[in-house]
């Protein structure tokens, strides 16, 4: 789940080959960027089959951007796939390749990028919390899968979520569920990670903290699995470069697990004042969604999701990866970066 703007915001989980130098692939009768920039290279002989090794979804995101920057520092061949052109010039000055495209659900265009790598991590983006969040998610995550088809990959590694399970109006528990069967049953070969919160989900509770209060949904003293985004990125870059037999689902989680009562301690070290935590009732999760902006249908999902989170027992099979960063250090350096 991406991190919250600082309003009043409430703890929740979320969560080929190429074309021959001087032709063109049109999509809908004009060339793309990612294409006119393919055909320069080649002209220019910097690439000869694919010019990137991997392919990156989500990359101006925080999971997504450290996959990318875990990849580039390992002197790997990147290209970005992106709406944001902005961006794009922000990620081929640091030395990674751009593809700009309309939207993930342009199937087409999405299919070009993945042609421009020979493995892809994968990221289903977080509908707007105006919509109908678990439809238009469980469509963009039918254009992801459409996409593969006939892209010439040879792995692919997906984030998922901690939780993933079968069901209806559930958020990403079922959304991202149903991501990882569309790609257990296509031919690619695929591995799944399976990602604890995200410690980036309390960069929009900041403001509040600041101002004594952490509200959370979670009892205080609940313990769920966690993770800081950069720890997530390099699993997902390990995993991208092991063999594609390498296949199968990754939990992915920090050094320990931690309560919201841990994050206002680690906001009232970091701030040098009281953060007290304010626990919402469950009956009121619902409401304090809508008040937030999300639409009726988001607000039952994510409250249904909060709640299957809340009464799980976080049990998972064998030992996850596990990252090197504390939620202390994450939120002090949230603190300091922020002023």
């Amino acid at each position: 789940m991406a991190a919250a703007d600082d309003q009043d915001v409430v703890g929740v989980v979320h969560r080929g080959s190429v074309a021959r130098p001087g032709a063109f692939r049109f999509l809908g009768g004009k060339i793309t960027a990612c294409e006119r920039r393919r055909v320069v290279l080649l002209r220019r002989g910097r690439i000869q089959r694919r010019y990137a090794m991997y392919v990156v979804m989500g990359a101006t995101g925080h999971v997504g951007s450290s996959v990318a920057s875990n990849l580039l520092a390992q002197k790997q061949a990147v290209v970005v796939v992106t709406r944001d052109a902005a961006k794009a010039e922000e990620w081929r000055g640091r030395g990674a390749d751009a593809c700009v495209i309309d939207d993930v659900r342009s199937v087409d265009q999405l299919r070009q990028a993945f042609k421009r790598g020979r493995r892809a991590f994968l990221l289903n983006p977080p509908a707007p919390i105006d919509t109908d969040t678990d439809r238009e998610e469980r469509e963009t995550v039918r254009c992801i899968l459409e996409a593969l088809q006939d892209s010439g990959l040879e792995k692919v590694v997906a984030e998922s979520t901690g939780g993933a399970q079968p069901g209806e109006r559930c958020g990403d528990l079922n959304v991202l569920y149903e991501f990882e069967q569309g790609l257990e049953r296509q031919p690619i070969p695929a591995h799944c990670i399976r990602a604890a919160y995200y410690y980036s989900n309390f960069d929009g509770m900041l403001g509040q903290a600041k101002r004594g209060r952490l509200p959370s949904m979670y009892p205080a003293d609940l313990k769920i699995p966690m993770a800081a985004p950069e720890d997530l990125g390099k699993i997902a870059a390990r995993l991208l470069q092991e063999s594609p037999a390498d296949t199968g689902v990754t939990y992915a989680e920090g050094p320990e697990r931690y309560s919201f009562a841990d994050a206002a301690l680690a906001f009232q070290q970091a701030l040098g004042r009281p953060v007290a935590l304010e626990v919402l009732p469950r009956t009121q999760w619902e409401e304090a969604f809508r008040e937030l902006g999300f639409s009726p249908a988001a607000a039952d999902s994510y409250a249904r999701m909060t709640a299957a989170t809340a009464d799980s027992d976080f049990e998972v099979p064998g030992e996850p990866a596990r990252g090197a960063v504390t939620l202390r250090d994450y939120i002090a350096l949230l603190v300091e970066a922020e002023g």
